[in-house]
């Protein structure tokens, strides 16, 4: 089971002085059971591709399919291919509209004709993945939260709808580092449960120590597909698309560059400390 592009472009304002081609000739698959990373600069054309991958933008040409079927057509089973894929944007918390949050995470199941049972036990659920108490906080307004409470809820309306595959467009976005931890913490669960997770990120941190694979945009096109190792070290292809390295990653290359023997692969900073202690003992047993 998989999400396929195949050839994919995506023309805005088709025909008019304003046309502007967003993404051209995209084509890769994700596995069920991935942990996806979609990183590029501002522009590249990441938020369009997403877009893509539930139904909310059509292509212009190519197409895209979900377990094998085309989601932009109009058939029944296009529609229960799309519904497979969840999608949670960035600030997330500004689609918050219901007067309670038991209702604002109730709305999705309930728009997909679910019983009011199979809906209430969806928002039970959804609150106990968002650390939200149901008895303390089902019924209170979405707007007398924090903001990383606030984060929650509206993705636990998302996980209500109990999606196969998960995107995240910086989920993590003007959260302290508390709130991000705790998001970070829940998607981590959510995808050693069988989710499959794509994220879209500008935090090289992040994305290094959670992803099993990375995809590079740059101008529209994919510029690379890879594992983190693989992608971070092509640190050319990173700067052409106005990208960094992680903090980890340039700290041991810069340590390698003034003669320390490190591994300057390594991604995890637990990692890091030790190849650096290897190095510091290496050289004190050589003098």
């Amino acid at each position: 089971m998989s999400i396929t592009l195949n050839n994919v472009t995506h023309t805005y304002m088709t025909g008019t002085p304003f046309e502007r081609t967003a993404i051209k000739n995209v084509s890769f698959s994700i596995n069920e059971g991935e942990f996806v990373a979609i990183i590029g600069h501002t522009g590249s054309g990441k938020s369009t591709l997403v877009q893509h991958l539930n139904g909310l933008l059509s292509p212009t040409t190519g197409t895209v399919t979900v377990d094998g079927i085309d989601i932009n057509t109009k058939k029944a089973e296009s529609l229960a291919a799309r519904r497979k894929v969840g999608m949670v944007f960035q600030y997330p918390e500004y689609q918050l509209f219901e007067e309670t949050i038991a209702a604002d995470i109730a709305f999705g199941p309930r728009n997909f004709g679910l019983n009011e049972d199979e809906v209430d036990e969806r928002v039970r659920e959804a609150m106990d993945f968002a650390d939200l108490d149901y008895e303390q906080y089902a019924q209170r307004s979405p707007f007398q939260l924090s903001g990383g409470q606030m984060r929650r809820v509206a993705i636990a309306g998302v996980i209500a709808l109990k999606p196969r595959y998960l995107i995240l467009d910086e989920p993590a976005a003007g959260l302290d580092p508390i709130g991000k931890r705790i998001i970070f913490d829940k998607i981590k669960g959510l995808h050693e449960h069988g989710t499959t997770v794509i994220l879209v990120s500008h935090n090289m941190d992040d994305v290094a120590k959670m992803a099993d694979r990375i995809f590079v945009m740059h101008q529209g096109v994919l510029a690379a597909n890879g594992t983190p190792k693989e992608i971070f070290a092509q640190r050319d292809l990173l700067k052409e698309a106005g990208l960094d390295v992680p903090p980890v990653t340039e700290t041991l290359r810069c340590l390698k560059e003034h003669g320390f023997a490190v591994d300057d692969t390594v991604l995890d900073i637990d990692e890091a400390a030790k190849s650096v202690l290897q190095a510091v003992r290496g050289d004190r047993h050589a003098e």
